[in-house]
């Protein structure tokens, strides 16, 4: 059987008015006659007329809507994936009159802080932010709240702000996968105690912390797993190098090591550099070209990957649905699957 969805159009001839008094009674705008619009109100549900994406679409169009993104990670390759996924759902806004500003800073709270303000002064009806954890930041999220401008966090998160919801990995769980693997990985391959060396990124970049405190969570439930130190490297492969190089020089026990950012690949090089690849098991997070090399050699054991073009073109899908309807997403937390690679599943 056909199936006929009713139009605006339809109404209107049905209640003998005019479709732009149909649309002001559906849409909520301006008065109109209260038997007039309970008659069309009854039209409506007697058809069965549910709103057209289309009529969504032209509202938008009208509203020229601008909505900003402010991304960490300059110069980070795992940030190209997030990039990707925001320019492409930016590409199918712009149909709707929709434009996309995009801001990347590195791991710097001042730049990030401009990079809110720039935005905020060019007229942003939304924000999608991966947010250095910090009060001046959140009191902006807050400050645009106020204003009527909602903020989607991505890729990690920000403690006790007003944003509407968050896209990303659950990072706490994926540190606690890392300490399953670091478990299994080493159980055959290093006898004895493990002693692990943490490179992350930031303190002030909460989904590297939360990485960390389910690490240690997992870990200490083996008993034979410890940490023996940890460093930051801002993402940064050069500085990676240099600081994975002084962790192996500064502890000679070191035979694991879990990276929880970027870096991964000035890391693994100080690694091979070193000439204990055969000794040392490394977990990371995350697959990009310039680490591709070392899983396929078994330089690093296994990595856990976390969706980042999804991370960047829902936000922006939130964002609209919110600003052109009124949609709030169905649940705040928006956890990306993870899924873990190794040489023999690439």
């Amino acid at each position: 059987m056909e199936v006929f969805m009713a139009t605006i159009k339809e109404i209107a001839a049905l209640a003998g008015v005019s479709r732009g008094t149909v649309d002001r009674v559906l849409n909520h705008r301006g008065s109109v006659n209260p038997l007039t619009e309970q008659k069309i109100m009854e039209i409506a549900q007697a058809l069965d007329y549910k709103p057209n994406k289309a009529g969504i679409v032209l509202a938008a169009r009208k509203k020229n809507l601008k909505l900003g993104v402010v991304l960490l990670g300059l110069d980070t390759v795992f940030y190209d994936d997030i990039l990707a996924g925001v320019h492409d759902k930016a590409a199918e806004l712009s149909d709707y009159n929709c434009s996309v500003l995009v801001r990347q800073t590195e791991y710097d709270l001042q730049q990030q802080l401009d990079s809110i303000d720039e935005l905020r002064n060019e007229g942003i009806n939304g924000l999608a932010i991966s947010p250095y954890n910090d009060p001046a930041v959140r009191a902006k999220i807050d400050q645009l709240y106020e204003l009527g401008i909602p903020v989607v966090t991505l890729n990690t998160d920000i403690e006790n702000s007003q944003r509407i919801a968050y896209i990303g990995c659950d990072f706490f769980r994926s540190g606690e996968t890392a300490g399953g693997l670091m478990h299994l990985m080493t159980r055959g391959r290093n006898s004895g105690d493990i002693h692990v060396g943490i490179i992350s990124g930031s303190r002030n970049i909460l989904c590297h912390t939360e990485r960390i405190a389910g690490f240690r969570r997992t870990t200490a439930a083996y008993g034979n797993i410890h940490i023996v130190d940890i460093v930051n490297n801002s993402d940064n492969e050069s500085e990676s190098y240099d600081l994975t190089t002084a962790l192996l020089a500064r502890h000679p026990e070191i035979n694991a090591l879990y990276f929880t950012a970027g870096g991964v690949y000035g890391g693994c090089r100080a690694v091979a550099d070193s000439g204990r690849q055969d000794k040392i098991t490394v977990i990371t997070n995350d697959i990009v070209n310039t680490t591709r090399e070392y899983i396929e050699k078994g330089l690093i054991a296994a990595t856990i990957c976390q969706q980042p073009f999804l991370q960047g073109s829902k936000p922006l899908e939130i964002l609209f649905a919110y600003l052109t309807a009124g949609q709030l997403p169905d649940i705040e937390n928006h956890y990306v699957d993870i899924d873990i690679r190794i040489r023999e599943n690439l």
